[in-house]
């Protein structure tokens, strides 16, 4: 059933970016630094009750768990608010609710996340539910002399020369609505089929990734670690050290296969959550949310 929200609550849906480097990937770990401890000890600071207290402990949901090193162009996240200090936020400024809470958060969030937009979610949206896919880009730098110093924490350098086409040719056999067990970390009680919409290399000519080889990764959602692992293996084939009969035979596998060496974290960047219409978030969550099962690739 699609979840309901109470009169008293508003649900803020937040925009907002981050560089992985320093993070412990998304998820609150005892002792660690993550983005999701951030973002909610900063979302702490700024909001408060009547009294001017701390509000109470506020949750934030995401649209897709990064792992450790892995960084965020437009990542999605959604908590709910008290109605109530919701529209304190503003104070005596005249601007909206949720602009002042990006600013707010602005203020105090460190300087390796930064706060794109807030505002009042739609009816029925729900950051991980909702989201109708997710776009990944990985960047390789095969071409010492076009490495970038000051891009290295976002690229990988990669000692092998690449065919951009090859990559392209062997990560086209692996799209579609399908079990990715062997590219993935195992999680108790998760599904592992997903539908892989597009996984494609180009080297482009112009603009900030001119020279490397660049990846785009789009599936409805992803399993732990799939994206690198996926890349991982593509990268044996192109190579030249693996062939397709070799990819297509790790593919089939029923859970990791450890012949897939998974490619380094800094190199991968989540760019973009794609969303519904406002008319159709709910349904979407609620189907999300019907877990797939092995029947569905009968």
């Amino acid at each position: 059933m699609t979840e309901l929200l109470s009169s008293d609550v508003v649900r803020a849906r937040l925009d907002f970016s981050y560089d992985g480097t320093s993070f412990h990937g998304w998820a609150a770990q005892p002792g660690l630094r993550t983005v999701q401890d951030v973002l909610e000890t900063s979302l702490a600071r700024v909001v408060r009750k009547a009294d001017g207290s701390p509000a109470a402990a506020l949750r934030v949901t995401v649209a897709g768990r990064t792992d450790a090193g892995v960084h965020a162009r437009g990542q999605v996240a959604h908590v709910d608010l008290p109605v109530d200090a919701w529209t304190r936020l503003p104070g005596r400024s005249d601007r909206e609710p949720g602009e002042a809470l990006r600013v707010r958060l602005a203020g105090v969030l460190p300087p390796d996340v930064a706060m794109r937009a807030v505002t009042a979610a739609a009816p029925g949206f729900d950051a991980r539910f909702s989201a109708l896919e997710r776009r990944y880009a990985y960047r390789l730098c095969d071409d010492p002399a076009s490495r970038d110093p000051l891009r290295r924490a976002f690229v990988v350098e990669h000692r092998r020369s690449l065919d951009a086409g090859v990559l392209d040719a062997a990560s086209a056999t692996l799209t579609g609505l399908r079990d990715f067990a062997a590219f993935c970390k195992a999680r108790e009680g998760a599904t592992t089929i997903r539908d892989l919409v597009e996984f494609s290399w180009t080297r482009p000519s112009q603009g900030p990734d001119t020279g490397l080889v660049v990846a785009t990764v789009r599936a409805d959602a992803f399993c732990h670690s799939m994206v690198r692992g996926l890349v991982g293996a593509v990268l044996a084939v192109g190579e030249g050290r693996r062939d397709l009969a070799w990819l297509g035979g790790v593919a089939g596998h029923r859970e990791r296969s450890q012949a897939i060496a998974v490619a380094p974290p800094h190199g991968l960047t989540l760019e973009e959550v794609v969303y519904p219409p406002d008319d159709e978030l709910a349904a979407r969550a609620e189907r999300t949310r019907d877990r797939r099962a092995e029947s569905e690739l009968l």
